[in-house]
């Protein structure tokens, strides 16, 4: 068996039910590594080494009786530092809820415990969430494991990094503008948005509820796309506490329902320019899902200009006047990164700007459906960069890494509500991973997964960091 840092999910699931290797050899190796690359990568908020190991210790008794094994059973994993797990702090990176500790397990925590996962720790995040540089006054800085000088995306870069670097088999990250799918693009891992409600985002901060449940949700992120499915299906369902939560029972893709199926390569000029080697990259996707019977062509969506106005109306000027309370008189602890984005997201929002915003959010999302009509599923980057250096990304239009110009591949599904899939395809001439985005109509996780995994077949094995 390779080694075990990275190994998939389930690989080393079938190796503890064979009894080849113990949960607790699993979870003291990832101990170690955590241990070992923590000061390069700064990945982690929290390490929780002593419950990891009664957590190890109880899985092995469990084995040892022959009881029946959740597919997670010894799995080692790690969460967004946004996400309950009670009894650990859960800051969001800030210094407004750094003594903040959840009494309460989130509802997808449960799951994932009642599952066999075993909880290594939380990671790391920019302040409440708000930019795709994860740094912040309360744990620092996260950096790439492809190239320590730069970003490893945002908001989730440090379970991204987790993962990457093999401290983590995979975990939950949440998404708002692409905070899941950019950081799997910025260190060549694989991430999924869902449809909002498909995975309950009970016990994330923010709550979801209003423009956080319009615009964010919570995913699971892996090296494949096979275990990136596993964590969605384990964590898939209804939730009484997430107000958009859907019954949506699980599907099943088989080959003869991907056979001929349509792929639309995306175009629109409203999403920015890309270079010649994200190109490269998109049709390389294009290219390997041809190969095996996919019907490529490209696809021109009307109305995403419009779609990321919106966004940023939701994500900017209504979610900057839903933190304003929290934050009025405490503006010397905020981060520098959370301040810019206030600076250049407070404005005046009135009630008939948001009833009007509302109104189009809706007729736009109806109009790209019926696009998708006969096309259920778009290629396109995630982003129009790869991973920028540090201090590189801001809020400030016109500059060259502005979030509102290079990260809208992403921010329009969120807009929508579609769900979309990062799977790295190539590497960078800097050396860098690219990845390529699957996009899908929404509640139809199953079929981009489904996909997402075909452009991983046509890439060949996952390539690990050189660390």
């Amino acid at each position: 068996m390779k080694s075990p840092h990275y190994s998939s999910i389930a690989e080393i699931a079938e190796s503890i039910r064979l009894k080849k290797v113990s949960p607790v050899e699993v979870v003291a190796a990832h101990l170690k590594r955590a241990e070992v690359l923590q000061p390069k990568l700064n990945a982690f908020v929290h390490i929780d080494a002593e419950g990891a190991q009664t957590q190890a210790r109880r899985a092995e008794n469990v084995l040892r009786k022959g009881a029946v094994l959740g597919p997670l059973h010894g799995v080692p994993i790690t969460l967004k530092s946004c996400i309950d797990v009670a009894g650990w702090g859960c800051p969001a990176g800030s210094m407004l809820r750094k003594e903040y500790v959840a009494q309460v397990d989130a509802t997808l925590t449960t799951r994932l415990r009642e599952a066999g996962a075993i909880f290594l720790g939380n990671t790391n995040t920019p302040e409440f969430l708000m930019a795709y540089e994860t740094d912040n006054l309360v744990s620092g800085k996260t950096s790439n494991p492809w190239d320590l000088s730069r970003s490893a995306g945002g908001s989730s870069g440090g379970e991204a990094v987790a993962i990457a670097s093999g401290c983590s088999f995979g975990g939950v990250g949440s998404d708002g503008g692409g905070s899941i799918r950019v950081p799997a693009h910025f260190c060549g891992i694989c991430g999924l948005k869902p449809t909002p409600g498909r995975i309950p985002a009970t016990g994330h901060f923010p709550s979801g509820a209003g423009a956080f449940a319009w615009i964010g949700v919570v995913g699971p992120m892996a090296r494949t796309v096979t275990d990136v499915r596993t964590l969605f299906e384990v964590m898939a369902g209804a939730d009484p506490g997430d107000a958009l939560s859907a019954p949506v029972p699980i599907r099943l893709i088989s080959d003869a329902q991907l056979r001929g199926m349509r792929v639309g390569i995306l175009e629109s000029k409203a999403l920015g320019e890309v270079d010649a080697e994200t190109d490269a990259a998109l049709q390389k996707a294009a290219n390997d899902l041809a190969a095996q019977g996919f019907v490529v062509e490209p696809l021109a969506l009307s109305g995403l200009e419009r779609v990321i106005e919106l966004w940023w109306f939701f994500f900017g000027p209504a979610i900057a006047h839903l933190f304003q309370p929290s934050v009025a008189g405490q503006e010397e602890k905020l981060s520098a990164i959370f301040s810019e984005y206030l600076q250049f997201a407070t404005t005046r929002v009135t009630l008939d700007d948001l009833l009007s915003a509302c109104a189009a959010r809706d007729l736009l999302r109806a109009t790209i459906l019926q696009q998708m009509h006969d096309v259920p599923i778009l290629l396109s980057p995630v982003s129009t960069i790869t991973a920028f250096r540090h201090g590189e990304g801001t809020w400030r239009p016109g500059a060259r890494h502005c979030y509102r110009d290079t990260m809208r591949f992403s921010q329009w599904l969120n807009l929508t509500g579609f769900p979309g899939a990062s799977v790295p395809v190539t590497i960078s001439g800097e050396g860098l991973p690219m990845g390529v985005q699957v996009i899908g109509r929404p509640h139809e996780e199953e079929l981009v997964l489904a996909v997402a995994e075909r452009i991983e077949n046509g890439r060949g094995p996952w390539q690990a960091p050189p660390l």
